[in-house]
């Protein structure tokens, strides 16, 4: 559709797989959606806040929002959650006993896979939840279908009282396309059935209803054989056809387009009898799936011939340069164009922002020795990375400080002189965090914890949290005192310290003065993300080049406003060589916050000035 037909038909709009949910949503008249931040599912919920006919909540985690959800479902509206991959992890324990009560209004999962791991600790396939927890499972391919798969999600739901899940990927959840919109629906007002024998999930209540769990299961595989989401497109070239869904549907369509190709829109249950007359269509059966072979196991023990992963690979997308050339064998293409890979790309390695309050931490942390630091997922992960090395572990949400309990408890004798501690954020505290600090306290661990607040949910965008006073909207609520949540937790009001990230002096002393002290300590830093509002920007900083003594000090802060303007090796007095760096700062980019003012020994950094000595980088727009 060209711009001018796009203005001439106003139902036809230019937006991202994650606005088109959140749109469905909207339409199909969803009453409540909650969600926890988390590329690349994070704008569904922030798109969602926006219609006044949803209530819309950022929640604490994923499994509460959820719970959230399923509440309302029960209530009789319909409702949607969203979460990335992992964490539908920490939801399972609501999703596998739901998907024994059902639902009543519809009730949606939209769950983001990191195919390719863009910013994520793990690639998991979702897919593997709609058969473990016995609920459908449909797989849109691009914006359009994010759209009218989310509405057709919740009549299904309310169809066959099931939870459904809506599969997405980055690639479609980011990735902008033009989507028609339907009609808005107004659904019939519900109320509050009390049926406990249901609702209520005892043990002999679950027993019963596990008989009527196989049984919908049964009637969504019969749904499956014919339902319109499934669609067989005919091909010219019949030497092999493929059997894929979501995004890779788009990428086998560009790379072979003469092939026929067998769509699943719904793609668990799968309908394996279809796919069966498919197969004997095509000399040779492809199944095209990111990122584990499900579906390709459950066809082989149909009995069905194919090929999948014995030729694909289970890691990343598959993109046209995968493809082609994985397949070049059957189609005698002599093509042999290998997939391109990171190592191709220009190195440019992740590091924090400019006048990022994390980076404070860990020039302290690379300068503390004796050490053992168990990390967390947010921004502070790349505290592993140069100039610190000052993360040695990171597992999950949470996990920092279970993790560094058991290191304190496992440790051998050859690591008993060493400082355990933890570093985690503020939003990943509520999220997952607290139950650590509370096993720390009660089984005596020796353990101190950095308790980096920043305000927000600063990875996925600077979102509102706990932490920050402000929801969702960004209308005032509470603001989580940690100070006062630590003590509750058990930790001594002496160990608990409260100190500005900037200043390091001050945090450097609290930090080496409290892993020397026996039992859990908690240092609080207390300064917002630098890209929110809530930050107030100083005056730019320069460096005075006749006083730079070249020493480098500053870089081992890892600013990335901070660069070498040149090298220069000198003798010193016993010989040795040594590598002087004379810098440069950036002040469109300096935002004054004096980090690296507390590293230069000659005071050579100084407030911006018009003075022709200082050094001071002017970036043309």
């Amino acid at each position: 559709m060209t711009a001018a037909e796009q203005v001439r038909n106003p139902q036809a709009i230019f937006i991202s797989g994650n606005e088109a949910v959140a749109m469905a949503a909207r339409d199909a008249d969803c009453r409540v959606a909650a969600a926890y931040p988390g590329t690349p599912s994070t704008e569904i919920l922030e798109y969602l806040s926006a219609y006044p006919t949803v209530y819309s909540e950022w929640s604490i985690n994923e499994k509460v929002s959820l719970e959230v959800t399923i509440g309302a479902s029960l209530a009789g509206s319909r409702a949607l959650c969203a979460m990335k991959h992992v964490g539908l992890n920490v939801a399972s324990d609501a999703l596998m006993t739901q998907t024994l009560i059902g639902a009543v209004g519809g009730l949606v999962i939209a769950v983001a896979d990191d195919v390719g791991l863009s910013s994520s600790q793990n690639e998991q396939d979702s897919r593997y939840w709609g058969r473990f927890a016995h609920i459908p499972v449909l797989e849109p391919c691009d914006a359009q279908e994010a759209y009218s798969m989310t509405r057709f999600a919740f009549s299904l739901s309310e169809q066959f009282s099931v939870p459904v899940l809506l599969r997405l990927t980055t690639r479609i959840c980011h990735v902008k396309g033009l989507v028609r919109t339907d009609a808005s629906e107004k659904t019939v007002a519900r109320f509050f059935n009390k049926d406990s024998s249901r609702y209520v999930m005892v043990p002999g209540n679950a027993r019963n209803r596990i008989p009527l769990m196989m049984q919908r299961d049964k009637e969504l595989a019969q749904f499956s054989e014919g339902c319109e989401l499934n669609r067989f497109e005919p091909g010219q070239d019949r030497r092999i056809g493929f059997v894929t869904s979501g995004a890779a549907y788009c990428h086998v369509r560009e790379t072979f387009p003469e092939a026929p190709v067998l769509k699943l829109g719904l793609s668990h249950p799968a309908p394996i009898e279809t796919i069966r007359a498919f197969a004997q269509e095509v000399d040779q059966l492809i199944v095209a799936e990111e990122v584990e072979p499900l579906l390709e196991t459950e066809l082989k023990a149909a009995g069905i011939q194919l090929s999948g992963k014995d030729i694909l690979p289970r890691i990343g997308e598959l993109i046209p340069s995968v493809l082609r050339p994985a397949l070049a064998p059957l189609t005698g293409d002599t093509c042999t164009t290998a997939p391109a890979t990171q190592n191709d790309l220009f190195p440019r390695p992740p590091t924090l922002c400019v006048a990022c309050p994390h980076m404070g931490i860990y020039y302290c942390l690379a300068h503390v020795k004796n050490t053992i630091i168990s990390g967390d997922i947010g921004c502070y992960t790349l505290g592993a990375g140069q100039p610190w090395s000052a993360l040695d572990t990171c597992i999950s949400m949470g996990a920092s400080l279970s993790v560094a309990q058991g290191i304190d408890k496992g440790r051998s004798e050859a690591d008993q002189n060493k400082n355990v501690i933890a570093v985690i954020g503020d939003s990943t505290f509520l999220h997952m965090g607290m139950q650590g600090l509370l096993d720390i306290t009660y089984n005596r661990g020796n353990v101190t914890i950095l308790l980096l607040d920043n305000r927000a949910v600063g990875m996925t965008g600077g979102q509102n949290a706990p932490s920050s006073g402000l929801d969702l909207h960004g209308e005032e609520t509470i603001q989580v005192d940690f100070r006062k949540l630590c003590e509750a937790l058990g930790v001594k009001p002496a160990r608990i310290h409260e100190v500005n990230p900037y200043e390091l002096p001050v945090l450097f002393k609290a930090l080496r003065e409290e892993v020397k002290q026996t039992g859990p300590s908690v240092i609080i830093t207390n300064q917002p993300c630098v890209l929110t509002e809530r930050y107030r920007q100083q005056p730019a900083l320069a460096v005075d080049a006749d006083r730079c003594t070249g020493c480098s000090n500053c870089l081992d802060v890892g600013c990335p406003a901070i660069l070498v303007e040149r090298r220069e090796t000198v003798i010193k007095p016993n010989g040795r060589e040594k590598q002087l760096a004379f810098v440069k700062i950036d002040s469109a980019a300096c935002t004054g916050c004096n980090l690296c003012i507390n590293t230069c020994g000659p005071d050579a950094i100084i407030p911006l000035s018009r003075d022709s000595r200082i050094n001071a980088v002017e970036v043309s727009a």
